[in-house]
C-alpha cells in the first residue's frame, strides 16, 4: 500500500496561488490514480481533481475547473496541485489519496490518505 505525505499548503490572498505536493513511497506509484479533496471546517469532504495513473486523464470538480491543475511525475512520486486565483471559498484542508488502476472521484474508493495540509485564503 502507498503511503503519502502532501506539503506546499499555507495562507495565500485571494487571487494568489498555491502548489501542493503528494510525495508517496512504495514501488507501484505509477499503478494508483491520485485525487486531491478538500474539507472546510463544518463541510464533508469534497472532490477536487483527480489524475490516473498514466497522467493522461484528468478530471476536475466544476469549482475549481480553469483555476487548478493536477499533474504527477512517475520518477519523483510525486503528485501536484497547481492552484491559481484562489477564492476565501477555497480554504480547506486538502487531502491527496491514492486508488489502485482505479480511476474515480468519490472519496469512499480511496484506501490510502495523507495527514492533508491547510489552505486558507484571506481577503
Amino acid at each position: 500500500q502507498v503511503q503519502l505525505v502532501e506539503s506546499g499548503g499555507g495562507l495565500v490572498q485571494v487571487g494568489g496561488s498555491l502548489r501542493l505536493s503528494c510525495q508517496a513511497s512504495g514501488p507501484t506509484f505509477s499503478s494508483y490514480s491520485i485525487g486531491w479533496f478538500r474539507q472546510a471546517p463544518g463541510k464533508d469532504r469534497e472532490f477536487v481533481a483527480v489524475i490516473q495513473w498514466s497522467g493522461l486523464v484528468k478530471r476536475y470538480a466544476d469549482s475549481v475547473k480553469g483555476r487548478f491543475t493536477v499533474s504527477r511525475d512517475s520518477a519523483k512520486k510525486t503528485a501536484y496541485l497547481q492552484m491559481n486565483s484562489l477564492k476565501a471559498e477555497d480554504t480547506a484542508v486538502y487531502y491527496c489519496a491514492a486508488e489502485f488502476q482505479r480511476f474515480t472521484s468519490k472519496p469512499d474508493d480511496y484506501d490510502s490518505w495523507g495527514q492533508g495540509t491547510q489552505v486558507t485564503v484571506s481577503s
